[in-house]
This record gives structure tokens, C-alpha cells and sequence, in this order.
């Protein structure tokens, strides 16, 4: 809730991914003021149109408060074939190595 920004990569869809976006609207719930995610992408081979998809499309999801969709996309592939070329993409262009380094397993010392 604290973040000023979040993002979504979904690979898949059903229970997760609903729960997921719905964390901004559990959020209002409790009373915090928060933005949509301002990021998503999708990776299915659901489709909306015959129902695998419970017609819940990024768009969709935007259309609910959830998503922001200047954002988002929709990618219609089978994950074990994008996923490594999504990953190898994003380690080789290296931008990983300037972000801040956390170290999240300390916040259990306390």
C-alpha cells in the first residue's frame, strides 16, 4: 500500500490473478487511497471470446479500477515458450544492476 507505483506480470490467469489485481481494491477497502497498478502484462493462452479468458481482459480489469491501461498487454502465447525469451531480455539488457538491492528475509530478525 505504500508503494507509489506497482506493476503486474501474470503468467496465466484464474485465483492468482485475480487476487492479485484485486489488492488496489482491498486496499480502498481499508480505507488507503492508492493507485491502480500502472503496469500489467498477461501471459495466456486464454481467450476471451469462447469464455477460457472469464472474459477478463487487461482492459477489462481497467474498467474495474484495477489496472491502468496505458500500461498493459495482453500476451497470447503458450508461457513456457515467451517466458525465457521475456527473462533472457530482461538479464541481458542489464538494467537490474542498478536497482537497490533489498534483502527482504532481515525483516524477519525482528
Amino acid at each position: 500500500m505504500a508503494a507509489k507505483t506497482s506493476g503486474l506480470f501474470m503468467i496465466g490467469g484464474g485465483v492468482p490473478k485475480n487476487f492479485v489485481q484485486d489488492t488496489v481494491i482491498c486496499a480502498e477497502v481499508l480505507g488507503k487511497d492508492v493507485p491502480m497498478h500502472k503496469y500489467a502484462v498477461q501471459i495466456t493462452v486464454a481467450d476471451s471470446r469462447d469464455g477460457a479468458c472469464s472474459s477478463s481482459t487487461l482492459k477489462e480489469a481497467a474498467s474495474w479500477g484495477k489496472v491502468e491501461t496505458i500500461y498493459e498487454k495482453m500476451v497470447y502465447a503458450e508461457a513456457t515458450s515467451v517466458l525465457p525469451l521475456i527473462a533472457s531480455y530482461v538479464y541481458h539488457k542489464g538494467d537490474w544492476k542498478k536497482r537497490k538491492k533489498y534483502e527482504w528475509a532481515k525483516m524477519l530478525d525482528k
